[in-house]
């Protein structure tokens, strides 16, 4: 990772990719050091789960799916995609006409993303694989100059792909909802207001976002609130 990605000495901390299960248990002691909220939302929580994936085509063409659909509709298109796509390369995702996007059940912006996205890799104006080893702003910078990668898409594939133990994609409306019910807020805090209050927990932001997401399905009795 650069440097950025792996040391970051803020409170004596070092920072590197998340990896393992010791990666989030380290960020979890981190964090209820720092912020003696989360220790009622962590009981609740349980253990929080690494969630890694791969980085690549097909780690981004999930995350593209899985914007404002269930994990569960999510997980279908994408098995249904696959099948179809056997493999999944630029080269088939620009080849495949309008009727197999259908059939797996992708809405037409979505099928323009994934042409957008499958042009920039065959090009080379996007790697997937070098960008998660990139400083966060210019990783951000290169994910969203594609056509339909807003932050929200960079943000969750910098943290899941690339493992990324800072980022926090405050424009998530789970995470925002989780907020508001583990600090007991009485309005949802905006991106702009969730992006303040996370700023207590770098530079394990990461962590934080995999906690508040397991909090948030543990309230809702199981139903899964990560977008992965």
């Amino acid at each position: 990772m650069a440097k950025d990605l792996s040391r970051n000495r803020q409170a004596g901390h070092p920072v590197r990719a998340i990896r393992s299960r010791r990666d989030i248990v380290r960020g979890m002691d981190y964090l209820l050091t720092c912020d003696l909220r989360l220790h009622a939302i962590a009981r609740i929580a349980g253990e929080v789960p690494l969630r890694r994936a791969s980085p690549g085509l097909t780690g981004l063409v999930g995350i593209v799916i899985s914007q404002q659909v269930s994990v569960a509709s999510a997980d279908a298109i994408e098995a249904r995609l696959l099948a179809l796509l056997d493999p999944l390369t630029p080269q088939n995702l620009l080849a495949c006409d309008e009727d197999v996007f259908r059939q797996a059940g992708l809405s037409r912006p979505k099928q323009r993303t994934l042409r957008n996205v499958a042009e920039a890799v065959h090009t080379g104006m996007l790697d997937l694989e070098a960008v998660v080893s990139k400083p966060v702003e210019e990783a951000m910078a290169e994910l969203t100059a594609i056509k339909g990668i807003g932050p929200w898409t960079a943000e969750i594939y910098l943290l899941f792909c690339a493992g990324h133990p800072d980022i926090f994609p405050a424009g998530d409306l789970a995470l925002q909802e989780a907020v508001r019910l583990g600090l007991a807020m009485k309005k949802r805090p905006d991106e702009k207001r969730l992006r303040g209050i996370a700023e207590k927990w770098q530079p394990w932001r990461g962590v934080a976002a995999r906690l508040f997401w397991t909090y948030y399905r543990m309230r809702k009795n199981g139903r899964e609130a990560s977008p992965v």
